[in-house]
């Protein structure tokens, strides 16, 4: 797959999956006053989050023709 996130976009992503881990584990610990279930939840939406990240690579941009990479679409990425 082709590069499809930014750098502004990693950064956004690598903190919103970075509270969201945090909010996970504070969950399960019984510090966030949250249902059990959500700790699960928000733990998968952290790890796709920083995953995307990562790999500068997103599926659903790839579907939905997003691409905040700001190299030129001939070049390399």
């Amino acid at each position: 797959m082709q590069k499809n996130v930014g750098t502004t976009d990693k950064r956004v992503r690598t903190a919103f999956g970075a509270v969201l881990g945090i909010v996970s584990l504070g969950t399960l610990g019984g510090v966030v006053p949250l249902p059990e279930l959500a700790a699960p939840v928000f733990g998968i939406a952290a790890l796709l989050m920083l995953g995307t990240a990562a790999t500068g690579t997103c599926g659903l941009y790839a579907l939905l023709g997003v691409d905040t990479c700001p190299a030129s679409a001939g070049g390399s990425r």
